[in-house]
């Protein structure tokens, strides 16, 4: 029985990631062209041919949609991080992880998806709870390559700081209209990181 159903379950996981993955697509692009408040979810989903009801199967609201672009960033920086030699510091495998993940996010509509998620007072606080989950998923990695249990507070500051200059960085990538690659944003914020880190007075 189990070498039957196993199969026919992850086809059908599949099926059901990529017409997710068709509805955000499609309602991004709504989004981008008509306005966050002026496209409704009626829209996003005849466009995407599907009923309203089949749209809440699997977001549970357009802030839901959006996000799904960015939701894997928290896990790619934690697979990234657990890459990594424990011989370095930690902050350097922070930036070697976030360098990876930066490399392939100069994507087209990325500087207007983030501008987008700053438009309205939910949106801002899906982003800031977007950068919570990024923070533990980076916790979670430096812990994984350092399990010492007296570590884990020196961790958890490397992970706020690390993922608060990654936010730095996105901000200066976005008001500058990403002339200038991200990664080389990341890896000016990383650099002031450490610069006030060992400043002196």
């Amino acid at each position: 029985m189990k070498t039957t159903t196993t199969p026919r379950e992850g086809l059908r996981e599949r099926k059901r990631r990529e017409r997710s993955r068709r509805i955000a697509e499609t309602g991004l692009r709504l989004v981008l062209a008509r306005g966050y408040e002026a496209t409704t979810l009626d829209a996003i989903a005849a466009a995407a041919g599907i009923s309203r009801r089949t749209f809440f199967s699997y977001f549970r609201s357009k802030e839901d949609l959006l996000l799904a672009w960015q939701s894997g960033i928290g896990e790619d920086l934690r697979a990234a991080i657990i890459a990594e030699r424990p011989d370095r510091a930690p902050l350097a495998v922070v930036l070697a992880a976030a360098e990876r993940v930066a490399a392939g996010y100069d994507l087209p509509d990325q500087i207007a998806i983030e501008r987008l998620s700053s438009s309205t007072e939910r949106l801002r606080a899906s982003r800031q709870a977007r950068y919570v989950d990024q923070e533990n998923a980076v916790f979670a990695g430096l812990a994984e390559l350092w399990p010492q249990a007296e570590r884990r507070e020196g961790l958890r500051l490397v992970a706020m700081a690390a993922i608060g200059a990654v936010r730095i960085a996105v901000e200066r990538w976005v008001a500058d209209d990403g002339r200038r690659p991200l990664i080389e944003r990341v890896r000016e914020a990383f650099a002031v990181l450490r610069s006030e880190i060992d400043r002196g007075g």
